[in-house]
């Protein structure tokens, strides 16, 4: 029964983050569980499952990646700008 759970949230996780494009964090966060549990079903669990899904995944996971240093530092901007108010 687990198996079944898993396999199911792996596939819902990964149909999330291709009709949103979030991040492994903002994913977990809609989902209840952690960042690893996200990161393990959709680059260890999916592919088994669902290898053309897990492709799509992954693409949007490296661009997640290749944008979070954009993110990060908009994160700081803000952070300073509410501070100095």
């Amino acid at each position: 029964m687990t198996l079944c759970l898993t396999t199911n949230r792996a596939v819902e996780v990964a149909d999330y983050i291709l009709a949103t494009q979030d991040t492994v964090r903002d994913t977990a966060h809609r989902f209840g569980v952690s960042k690893s549990t996200v990161h393990k079903d959709v680059t260890e669990r999916l592919p088994r499952i669902n290898p053309q899904l897990a492709r799509q995944v992954k693409s949007v996971l490296e661009h997640n990646k290749a944008e979070r240093h954009i993110r990060g530092g908009e994160a700081t901007r803000r952070k300073f700008l509410e501070r100095s108010l």
